[in-house]
């Protein structure tokens, strides 16, 4: 067979015509199947079932099971063996653990405590984290809070415990096996979908209302962070360490402690930071359930809009998290293996190690026991009432009728009428088959038709459970704010990528922004722009925006030098060679900052329905409520959907971009 007759064998039946230029792009032939496919069985479901909103025959109502089920734990959780021989000594367990160490934290005393935590992150992560902490909690005292604080902390001490360590085990089984990591994959998909106040509505039925339920729904939300960069630190071992290792005669379990462990330690303590970070936020949203502390405060001062109580009880919030991220943050810069000291030097080494910090802790101990229990009460400064009069004025000046611009009221009732209400009048409109379309189009020109099925299916999941107005509410709402954020975040990053004055002066401003749990972001949007949708949107745009500032900035930063020179020797201008060389170079991390941007916005906007936001979050928050199991699961598990929907047609795979 002759070399011409093995090359012209034809692809594809490429169409006539114009179209044969666009048939030659992949996502042209994409859109143009995809088309095609909507052109035959859109007109046939638009005549089976309507084109309207996702239609009644194809719902499915789980009400009544859902609400059999609701009655039966009511009913038998006072009796029954499951819940008085296993969830009873769970709870007991729990309420045990939490007592007994915030007993101890007492029984250090304020000044204990204080040169304790010092003690420890200086030991951790340097002088300066050290000095942090000790200003962070003297603030604590002196704005009344150390007591409420105590009780946070000793919540997040037992919570994160067991959350690292069920988090170490499911990413240790998922490390090690490529079944497990398969299995395990999705269900971490899906528990980092659902939000927040989904995981406190079974909690509460089983357990009820409390410490107990608080912690096991605070476990469940921070230990996939922990499971994932085990698995991931695990997995990408050096395969050239291994086989070094293997050569040597290790076993499987020598080849684990020597090897791959040491090789992960960076992995395992970003996994630790993150699911601190992640406990804190959540510590604070189950306040909603009794959980007692800092978030009770500031969830008791939101509902009834007093600011300034809030805003007393939301400070330490932010600098217990910013004392536990710069503590166990900036560990991994100093984690190192220990250096090989002959005869016995590196033993000697760690006694001496082990007994200065003897020395240390009874020394705090006797501190504790010396200055006195709690902080004393003459060394308080009140704030609550100057925060509610420097409010009131900014409401009085600032809410509205300022000259030629208005206010934040009309800020907030401009963007609801002239964005927010149009878009979601727009999606409610859309046809179903519409807006499967075209979720399936975006899906698939970013991804693989995998991609485009898993959002699709998500999608259809939203309309079968019952959910879709609501849905196409809450979806309004994300899109929306995301738009700002990034419109925001390009405007902030761009300086900051070219200039690194100003990527100095943002560094503390986005740590603090990120270290903040979500619950605090509500306390200021209640006082600029009161409650409704518009103050959801609000917070969320505050708390996307770091991240997508660091995202954009470091991608912006990292393009090729080689590449800008080319372009200034060309004579490119500084907007050329952004738009030119830097936004293409930085593709990848472009779409990674609107993926996070759609994440973090949702998950605040789902928050937002303590401030007015309604929606599937207003759903969840009534479930929780009145302990309606059907209402809240079902509206979260719309919210975990819509939220894997979001993340498949922003999240662009590995076969997508070759």
């Amino acid at each position: 067979m002759s070399s011409a007759t093995t090359t012209v064998a034809p692809q594809a039946a490429a169409p006539p015509g114009a179209l044969r230029a666009a048939w030659q792009r992949p996502a042209a032939r994409k859109l143009l199947l995809l088309g095609a496919v909507t052109a035959v069985l859109a007109p046939l479901a638009a005549a089976r079932w309507g084109s309207g909103a996702w239609p009644s025959d194809l719902a499915v109502s789980l009400d009544g099971p859902l609400g059999r089920a609701n009655d039966w734990i009511i009913d038998n959780r006072d009796s029954h063996w499951l819940f008085l021989h296993f969830f009873g000594h769970i709870s007991n367990a729990i309420i045990t653990s939490v007592r007994a160490v915030y007993v101890v934290l007492l029984a250090l005393g304020w000044a204990g405590v204080t040169a304790g935590a010092s003690l420890l992150a200086w030991r951790l992560a340097g002088v300066r984290a050290g000095a942090t902490a000790l200003a962070s909690f003297a603030v604590c005292g002196l704005l009344g809070m150390w007591v409420p604080t105590m009780r946070t902390l000793a919540l997040m001490i037992v919570a994160v415990a067991a959350s690292v360590a069920v988090g170490a085990l499911l990413g240790l089984a998922a490390g090690l096996s490529d079944r497990m990591f398969r299995w395990l994959r999705p269900v971490l998909d899906t528990m980092q979908a659902l939000p927040a106040f989904a995981y406190l509505l079974p909690v509460v039925l089983v357990f009820g209302i409390g410490v107990a339920p608080a912690v096991l729904a605070t476990v469940v939300y921070a230990a996939p962070p922990m499971a994932r960069l085990t698995a991931l630190g695990l997995r990408g071992t050096d395969q050239g360490v291994l086989e070094a290792v293997d050569s040597l005669g290790a076993t499987g379990r020598q080849r684990l402690l020597t090897a791959r462990l040491p090789l992960a330690r960076r992995e395992l303590l970003l996994g630790v930071n993150q699911t601190i970070m992640m406990a804190l936020s959540m510590a604070v949203i189950a306040s909603v359930i009794g959980a007692d502390g800092l978030g009770d405060r500031v969830y008791q001062s939101l509902s009834t809009v007093d600011v300034g109580a809030a805003l007393t009880a939301g400070i330490p919030i932010v600098l217990l998290a910013v004392v536990l991220d710069r503590s166990v943050g900036n560990r991994s810069a100093g984690l190192g293996v220990p250096p090989a000291v002959a005869g016995g030097g590196w033993a000697r080494t760690r006694t001496r190690t082990l007994t200065t910090w003897a020395v240390a802790a009874a020394a705090v101990v006797a501190l504790g026991r010396l200055v006195g229990t709690t902080w004393p009460d003459h060394w308080t400064v009140e704030i609550a009432g100057p925060v509610n009069e420097a409010k009131d004025w900014m409401v009085a000046h600032l809410y509205s009728g300022i000259p030629g611009i208005g206010g934040t009221a009309d800020w907030a009732a401009q963007y609801t009428g002239w964005v927010l209400d149009p878009l979601r009048d727009g999606l409610q409109a859309l046809p179903w088959w519409g807006a499967l379309a075209l979720v399936a189009a975006l899906a698939w020109l970013i991804g693989t038709w995998r991609t485009a099925l898993t959002a699709v299916l998500s999608l259809a999941a939203i309309g079968v459970l019952g959910r879709w107005e609501p849905a196409m509410d809450t979806l309004s709402q994300v899109l929306a704010a995301v738009a700002v954020t990034l419109v925001l975040g390009f405007a902030v990053a761009v300086p900051a990528a070219r200039s690194p004055r100003v990527d100095r002066l943002l560094r503390p401003v986005l740590d603090v922004f990120q270290t903040m749990p979500q619950f605090v972001y509500l306390i200021p949007v209640v006082a600029l722009f009161g409650v409704g949708r518009a103050p959801a949107a609000a917070a969320a745009i505050v708390y996307a925006l770091p991240a997508v500032v660091r995202i954009v900035s470091q991608g912006l930063r990292q393009a090729d030098p080689a590449a800008l020179e080319s372009a200034r020797s060309l004579g490119a201008t500084g907007g050329q060679q952004l738009r030119q060389v830097q936004f293409p170079l930085a593709r990848a991390e472009l779409l990674l900052a609107v993926n996070q941007a759609v994440v973090l916005v949702l998950s605040v906007v789902i928050i937002g329905a303590l401030v007015g936001g309604g929606a599937l979050g207003y759903e969840v928050v009534f479930g929780l409520a009145q302990g309606d199991l059907a209402t809240g699961l079902m509206a979260g598990t719309a919210i975990a959907c819509l939220g894997l929907m979001l993340d498949r047609v922003t999240q662009p795979t590995k076969e997508a971009k070759r």
